[in-house]
């Protein structure tokens, strides 16, 4: 019992302990709760945390860190409860009166004027009292570095040691006085013991055996923040005045009480590893030779590593992945996935999938997955989890509102949540932007990855959400050079902890595989640069590439590859002739003019006698809507459009009904006698369609290629003897017969010249060949890694402007990642540090969703504004449904009001957060209130600064106007 622990401390020791107060009685349900009563109670969530929470391996990970089997719980729970020591201190007691007063009557004194209006906070203060205890307790130095950026940084920041020191070094505020000294000694130890350390020196008891690997620290100090939260959740943490009543049996029962409660819970657990049969049962059919193979190499693996997958489109990688991911946390102790793709509109159908395959993993489990991008309240399938409960509803800020109690005025952005209501989702405490990867199963942007590899506030959350699980990245060739500086770096980060991840690509070039390899292996070796093997390259295609740290720390080495399941194509490459259009000509959306339209619509006019069902895919919206325009003139009803720039209703519905009709041959589904689909970027990743003959402009060779995989991609389906051949058509350049090609320049601005000026000599020698020119998918790897590589392609003639293309293009990509480098989460230099220390320094702090987004995407910032119709007496919504005079919006109308939502140019992006909000309608509404509210007129037409916007049922937004195009 408490009492009996008071023959080790002077007689005051008592009173102080009972008047240091850790929470407020305004922040504690009424009563304040003693800094004693909160670290145990932080102490005692831990311990729930590790019973119900934390994966296999961290629990294997911290019983060594702890000195055997058992011991490790107490270490977490130790260091999770000693972050608030720092409470103990001048500066923090005088924040609340009456609890000022209290410690001021018990003996503790200070001088009001140093402490007041001070920035001198208890996390840093926290550290500083934490480095002088466990140094005198004879800790060593390596194992006091390792720890107290643990407690300094339990606010989301993490300081240098330089920054430890008080302002003006006035040790005042620290509380340098001796009964100052000794309340914070007996509170530590007081501490110490009620978690079961003994002895003349409790403190001494507690030092771990070794000094964790860098990454682990910093999962560890995400759980400090999480066990923090959670126990300063004052609807189940009430205040605890009563020293005699603050116990750990009292903390445990108030910590199980609040996990219940809060609906909290870890993943799959300890998995039984799968055995043969478990693909079939998971997906009703048996694996393919290349699905074979995934899970043959993750066998044969040595311990946890990088697993890249390289096969063709529609080879089924993903489900590869998911069984090599359920393998994988077999047998290194992951407690569930994240899985990562690269757009919002392939992460939600991703979401579907993965939630099919849990649900035969465990019962329950496809309940536990979480959707994370920004846009999540827009998918019908979570919105309806969530059992119309609003996400952002009430603000989750209040319950944990003592954590920032000297935050001096500032708040955190990461208490995003949701109230009340039953839900057959995550818990609502993983709902929060900076919680979202902490959810058990999660499914979203590769841009959740990206942003635990930045030195952001609070990124210890993110990272305590992946260590532990399987990282599963798809279509990982679409990630740019800016963007690959922060998947670099997490690899880093995921290699140095230990993560099993899957890398999936159909088209990848070998450089960027290797330097995949090399990031990820330079992690397991906690080294600047990697020092591994030469990096195979694969014999075949598809292959697997694994990689993974040996016995002694060296690296080894899979690369195996097997034949794909269906034979290969071979693909005829024909070029449509696209006259340059003149500089007067152009218009702010790019490219566009009458000549390029004309020339597909008369290649199809001849293509098209039997019919057959056609893809036609242009680098710009502008240029979709041209060709939509034209074609449909000339061959009506048989003509679909698809883009970004249509409302989310049009979008949905016209995705829907092209997968239905060109998709995987369905009973009951006729496929049309003629179909022409115009689409934009959109067809390139997971778009699982079929088509007899495809048209695009010209793109680096990779997307070139996943273009193609579009062709003829099903058996069995029937195709007019004209396109019985599959065939591409390049357009968007113009091939002169005395120099270089001429690209479109907006096609340019897009990808830039050199890679398009490389592809266009390929195509061009593909195109003279003739028939069957290329054989996709065997040749793919051969033909990316051509363009991608060094050797010449391209024509003399061509030579000099090559160069010059590839001399700015290197420029380009050298600036990038330095622009890149500013932002990631270690600075050059610093991979081989030993601790947290200075993990922050120089951080950008807070920020919210949108500014994440442009952290991690080199790119202009776009916004998403809902369209409504304005009418005489009000708004309705898009689809014709009316709202109420204000923009009110009943329950049964959100779905068709978020239907008109549409992402506007970038160029747009100013004047709409200049002009635009929410209705005045949806001001307290729940899923609305953050909205901008675009209101069109009767004709479809709303003007935006120098911009006119038009909504047209077919084409969808056209956007006219602005600067004339330079």
């Amino acid at each position: 019992m408490l009492g009996d622990r008071w023959q080790w401390y002077p007689p005051e020791a008592r009173g102080w302990l009972g008047a240091l107060w850790g929470k407020s009685a305004g922040r504690a349900g009424g009563t304040a709760n003693l800094l004693l009563s909160h670290m145990l109670d932080t102490a005692a969530v831990a311990e729930v945390v590790w019973d119900r929470y934390l994966p296999p391996v961290t629990q294997w990970r911290l019983d060594a860190l702890a000195g055997g089997a058992g011991k490790g719980q107490r270490l977490f729970s130790w260091l999770c409860g000693i972050h608030d020591c720092g409470k103990a201190t001048p500066v923090f007691q005088h924040l609340d009166a009456a609890g000022e007063a209290a410690v001021r009557q018990a003996g503790l004194t200070w001088d009001k004027y140093a402490v007041k209006a001070s920035s001198w906070r208890h996390d840093k203060a926290g550290a500083r009292v934490l480095r002088a205890l466990l140094t005198e307790a004879t800790w060593s130095k390596e194992q006091v570095g390792w720890v107290w950026p643990l407690v300094a940084g339990h606010h989301g920041l993490i300081p240098t040691l330089g920054q430890l020191s008080p302002p003006k070094k006035n040790e005042k505020l620290q509380g340098s006085s001796q009964p100052w000294k000794l309340a914070q000694s007996a509170l530590v130890e007081v501490f110490t013991r009620e978690l079961g350390y003994g002895g003349e020196s409790p403190l001494a008891a507690v030092e771990p055996l070794g000094v964790p690997s860098r990454a682990m620290q910093l999962q560890l100090s995400g759980f400090v923040v999480m066990a923090d939260w959670i126990a300063s959740d004052e609807r189940h943490f009430t205040g605890v005045s009563d020293l005699a009543r603050v116990t750990m049996p009292q903390a445990r029962q108030r910590a199980v009480a609040a996990w219940s409660s809060l609906e909290l819970r870890g993943g799959w657990g300890a998995l039984a590893v799968p055995g043969p049969e478990t693909f079939r049962d998971r997906f009703d059919h048996g694996p393919r030779p290349s699905q074979e193979l995934v899970l043959d190499v993750v066998r044969r693996m040595g311990g946890p590593g990088l697993v890249i997958v390289e096969a063709p489109m529609g080879e089924g990688k993903t489900k590869a992945a998911l069984a090599g991911a359920e393998l994988m946390g077999a047998r290194h102790g992951a407690d569930g996935i994240f899985l990562g793709m690269p757009t919002q509109a392939t992460t939600d159908p991703m979401f579907t999938q993965v939630r099919s395959w849990l649900r035969e993993v465990g019962e329950g489990l496809e309940d536990q997955v979480a959707l994370l991008h920004g846009k999540r309240m827009f998918n019908k399938e979570w919105r309806g989890l969530l059992e119309g409960v609003g996400e952002w509803g009430q603000s989750a800020d209040s319950p944990y509102s003592s954590v920032g109690e000297d935050e001096f005025g500032m708040r955190t952005d990461c208490f995003d949540g949701c109230e009340g209501g039953e839900r057959r989702a995550p818990a609502e405490w993983f709902l929060g932007r900076c919680r979202g990867l902490l959810s058990p199963f999660a499914v979203g942007t590769v841009d959740q990855l990206l942003y635990t590899a930045t030195r952001t506030k609070h990124v210890m959350l993110r990272m305590a959400g992946l260590v532990g699980k399987v990282v599963i990245l798809d279509e990982v060739h679409a990630v740019d050079v800016y963007m690959s500086q922060f998947l670099l770096e997490g690899l880093w980060w995921l290699g140095q902890a230990g993560v099993p991840v899957v890398l999936l690509s159909a088209t990848l070039p070998p450089e960027q595989r290797r330097r995949l390899v090399a990031a990820y292996l330079a992690g397991t070796q906690s080294a600047e640069v990697s020092a591994m093997l030469d990096l195979p390259e694969p014999e075949g295609y598809p292959s697997v590439t694994a990689a993974w740290p040996g016995q002694d720390g060296s690296p080894e080495l899979l690369v195996e590859s097997t034949e794909s399941w269906r034979e290969d194509l071979r693909v005829r490459v024909e070029v449509l002739d696209e006259p340059p259009v003149r500089t007067e000509s152009r218009t702010p959306q790019g490219d566009v003019g009458a000549a390029a339209d004309v020339t597909v619509v008369d290649y199809l006019r001849e293509r098209l006698v039997d019919g057959g069902c056609v893809l036609v895919i242009r680098n710009t919206v502008a240029r979709a809507q041209s060709t939509f325009e034209s074609l449909h003139r000339e061959f009506g009803a048989d003509v679909r459009l698809l883009h970004g720039r249509l409302h989310a209703g049009h979008r949905a519905d016209r995705t829907q009904e092209v997968l239905k009709l060109l998709g995987p041959p369905t009973q009951g589904v006729e496929r049309p006698d003629r179909l022409i689909v115009v689409a934009t970027q959109l067809a390139e990743q997971s778009f699982d369609v079929d088509a007899d003959l495809l048209i695009t402009d010209l793109a680096p060779i990779d997307l070139l290629l996943q273009r193609i995989g579009r062709l003829h991609r099903h058996d069995g389906v029937k195709r007019p003897t004209l396109l019985s051949r599959p065939t591409v058509a390049v357009t968007g350049v113009h091939l002169d017969d005395d120099g270089p090609p001429q690209v479109l320049r907006a096609s340019e601005g897009i990808y830039g010249r050199y890679l398009l000026l490389r592809t266009a000599a390929v195509v061009e020698l593909a195109a003279k060949a003739g028939e069957g020119a290329w054989s996709i998918p065997g040749q793919v790897p051969d033909l990316v890694a051509r363009v991608y590589g060094t050797d010449p392609v391209v024509p003399a003639e061509w030579a000099e402007v090559e160069a010059r293309a590839r001399r700015g293009w290197e420029e380009r990509q050298a600036k990038r990642r330095s622009e890149a480098a500013q932002y990631v989460l270690t600075r050059a230099g610093e991979h081989g540090e030993p601790t947290l220390a200075g993990l922050h320094f120089g951080a950008h702090g807070t920020l919210v969703e949108g500014q994440f987004e442009a952290l991690v995407r080199d790119g202009d910032r776009s916004v998403e504004v809902v369209l409504v119709r304005r009418a005489e007496n009000g708004f309705s919504a898009m689809t014709g449904r009316r709202l109420g005079p204000n923009g009110e919006t009943a329950a049964e109308v959100v779905d068709d009001v978020l239907s008109g939502t549409v992402r506007l140019p970038a160029r747009l992006t100013v004047a709409a957060e200049q002009a635009l909000g929410p209705l005045p309608g949806w001001r307290d509404h729940p899923w609305l209130r953050y909205g901008m509210a675009l209101a069109l007129d009767e004709h479809g037409v709303a003007v935006l600064g120098d911009f006119r916007l038009r909504y047209d049922d077919l084409l969808g937004l056209v956007v006219s106007g602005g600067r004339p195009y330079q």
